[in-house]
């Protein structure tokens, strides 16, 4: 049964990178500015999230800047992002923990461990669950890892790559385990785009689907 998931998640990755490519997003920032606008991407919009970390950035100068800053200065400086006063409580919390740990704000330390230990060292951050350890490991380090996200999660079960009861945090191993190294950095912007344009949550664009050929949700829908 294992080795048939693999067989499907190969094709599966293949008509991904055919359809939409094989490049990891673009977006390269520092690992503390990775992990700083994940914590705003948290309950809004990507429009609200650059806004916010570009608020930030032009506020303050450097991230002790921002550890110093009175918490209700800087959760005004970045009010577009949504529950401000809670992000801006988080990301001081956060880096006050790098700086206790490393002794600087710096987390270059990463690129110097394998893959499973640098997301134990991330994760055992407060507040730093597995999708943003991903999320670093993957846009600023270029490693081999699926952050899974809402649209990651919900095309992948349906699919039937993993199973429906698999819980978000589980899914990131069992992931990585299953598809194709030769795909999994391009993965998570592939699944991304094709959660949002084709398989969306609410009436998914079966219909215009590439993949409905090796779809499971596509199969045991009742489309009489």
């Amino acid at each position: 049964m294992v080795d048939e998931t693999r067989k499907k998640a190969e094709k599966i990755c293949k008509a991904l990178i055919r359809e939409y490519g094989d490049e990891v997003s673009e977006r390269k920032l520092p690992p503390i500015d990775e992990l700083v606008m994940t914590i705003l991407s948290q309950h809004t919009n990507d429009v609200n999230m650059f806004r916010a970390f570009e608020s930030l950035k032009a506020t303050y100068s450097t991230w002790d800047e921002v550890l110093a800053a009175p918490q209700d200065e800087l959760a005004n400086s970045i009010r577009s992002s949504g529950m401000y006063n809670l992000k801006a409580k988080r990301i001081q919390a956060t880096l006050r923990e790098i700086q206790e740990r490393v002794g600087k704000l710096d987390l270059s330390l990463l690129e110097k461990m394998e893959i499973p230990q640098a997301k134990e060292w991330l994760t055992s951050l407060h507040g730093v669950g597995p999708k943003t350890a991903a999320i670093v490991l993957l846009f600023s380090f270029g490693l081999p890892v699926l952050p899974v996200d809402t649209h990651v999660w919900r095309v992948t079960k349906r699919l039937g790559i993993i199973d429906e009861t698999v819980s978000r945090e589980k899914a990131h191993d069992l992931l990585e385990h299953i598809m194709p190294r030769t795909c999994i950095s391009s993965l998570n912007k592939n699944l991304v785009q094709h959660g949002r344009e084709v398989c969306k949550a609410q009436n998914p664009r079966c219909d215009k689907c590439f993949l409905s050929i090796l779809c499971l949700y596509y199969s045991e829908v009742d489309r009489t």
